[in-house]
């Protein structure tokens, strides 16, 4: 399965290497500051800098420019193995180029090893795997079915369901077709996924904010306050 010679063993690290590089630089932040002088990741709710921050507080023209920047971030690697490197006859090594733009915008080596939930970098994987594979079509019925048939809220619930749910059936699917590592890969970059959106979650529906005269208890309720009556001088 890793019987490669010295010049693969040489592309796979440059694909790996060069997209956790490409995957660290966080367009979705840097878009924003260059010309709406935004920083979206203090002036988002939940702090990730990803294209749906950048849609509700920069428009939708930029929003849709960072989402294909990120996007280009999974794909470009991954379609670059998928023409040189293809997963058949054993690759093995094509997980881990899968797994380097998605690390990267995760972990980024750019932003202090801290970076975003890599949704729209994982769609962008999906899209350059359609030469060789339909995989993709899954995650994107998954996510529509749990976003319009059986609606989970908050979205973050709603990725770590479908992300839960797409890894095996990505196992199944590219084992069935022999294609393993493609398999495993999208395992890999799913796991990441389920960690950043377990580690830092979508806010609650105000935020952080509660009305005036409300409190959480320790049991997590919300209790109110009744004012105390002024004194009369």
């Amino acid at each position: 399965m890793f019987g490669h010679t010295s010049a693969e063993w040489g592309l796979w690290f440059i694909l790996f290497a060069g997209g956790y590089l490409i995957g660290s630089v966080h367009f979705c932040r840097a878009i924003p500051l260059v010309f709406r002088h935004i920083d979206i990741t203090k002036e988002s709710a939940d702090g990730n800098p990803g294209a749906a921050n950048v849609f509700t507080l920069c428009g939708w023209q930029l929003g849709l420019c960072c989402l294909f920047c990120d996007m280009a971030k999974g794909f470009l690697p991954v379609f670059a193995a998928v023409k040189w490197m293809p997963p058949s006859g054993g690759r093995g090594l094509f997980a881990l180029v899968m797994m380097g733009p998605v690390l990267g915008h995760a972990f980024s080596v750019l932003h202090g090893f801290r970076g975003g939930k890599c949704i729209a970098v994982i769609f962008g994987e999906m899209i350059a795997l359609l030469w060789i594979t339909p995989v993709g079509l899954i995650l994107a019925a998954l996510y529509i079915f749990f976003s319009v048939a059986v609606k989970i809220d908050p979205h973050s619930r709603r990725s770590m369901v479908t992300f839960g749910l797409f890894i095996p059936a990505a196992l199944a699917l590219e084992f069935a077709l022999a294609q393993p590592a493609v398999g495993i890969g999208c395992a890999g970059v799913s796991c990441v996924s389920l960690v950043k959106h377990a580690h830092n979650p979508n806010p609650e529906p105000n935020g952080n904010e509660r009305e005036t005269g409300a409190e959480a208890d320790p049991d997590g309720e919300t209790q109110t306050q009744t004012p105390s009556p002024r004194k009369r001088g």
